[in-house]
């Protein structure tokens, strides 16, 4: 893929070894990147390990962990030149259940802020001033479907905090495109990663492709995105759920 080989990457929440961002990283890593991947939980070092990749542990929502883990990547890879947010929805250790919105606490509120936001917002103040400095970088989020076009019960923090991810992304692109800096979104919807429940592969099989994604799907998105051949692509929302929104009425 033009543009990525040789660009030193970093993918965000890529602990999971059947998750979208694992996928994302592999396919930087066939595409000649030079990969960091991270995660909370030591198990980071086990896709490092697979991928042949720089590996290490960083809380995204402490903004003194992320400048440490920018300062480490930087250290043994280079300047990153390809950010991939993929940290949020779950954290190893962190379960928070679903709840109307009246329901929620300041702590669950918090808590799917920092992890689905936040986390995305350190990771792009660290490296934008020196992506804006070489006058070149790329930066995809990964949000969702659920706040962006759609919601269901349950979900309103969670899809709160997407929906912001999308508002993060275009103002990046507005404030940075000048500099040589691109940022875009992908919106995963029905995913078949190995934190899906059965419901929501049930959800899958109704969309009009009768099936769920896969990461990998994901991650050709966000890799295309990533690279110098969507050079004047910037501000984008780009959804990957098998056409699920373009239908009124499901199942």
């Amino acid at each position: 893929m033009a543009g990525v080989a040789g660009r030193v990457a970093l993918v965000t929440g890529a602990g999971s070894p059947g998750g979208i961002g694992f996928a994302i990283a592999r396919s930087l890593v066939v595409g000649g990147a030079r990969v960091a991947v991270t995660a909370t939980s030591a198990r980071i070092h086990d896709r490092g390990r697979e991928l042949g990749c720089f590996s290490d542990t960083a809380d995204l929502t402490d903004p003194a962990a992320t400048a440490r883990l920018i300062g480490r990547v930087t250290e043994g890879l280079g300047p990153i030149e390809i950010l991939v947010n993929n940290a949020g929805m779950v954290q190893t250790g962190k379960a928070v259940e679903d709840r109307t919105l009246h329901e929620l606490t300041d702590a669950d509120w918090a808590h799917h802020m920092a992890l689905n936001l936040t986390t995305a917002f350190h990771a792009c103040r660290a490296v934008l001033p020196g992506m804006a400095a070489r006058g070149h970088g790329r930066i995809v989020n990964i949000a969702s479907v659920t706040g962006p076009v759609v919601t269901f019960a349950g979900a309103s923090a969670y899809a709160t905090a997407k929906a912001g991810m999308t508002g993060l992304t275009r103002s990046i692109a507005l404030e940075y495109g000048a500099y040589g800096v691109t940022c875009n979104a992908v919106l995963p919807g029905w995913i078949a990663s190995e934190s899906q429940t059965e419901a929501e592969a049930q959800a899958g099989l109704a969309t009009p492709l009768g099936r769920s994604g896969t990461p990998a799907e994901v991650a050709a998105c966000a890799l295309f995105l990533a690279s110098d051949a969507a050079s004047y692509v910037t501000g984008a929302m780009l959804v990957v759920d098998g056409g699920n929104v373009l239908q009124d009425m499901k199942g």
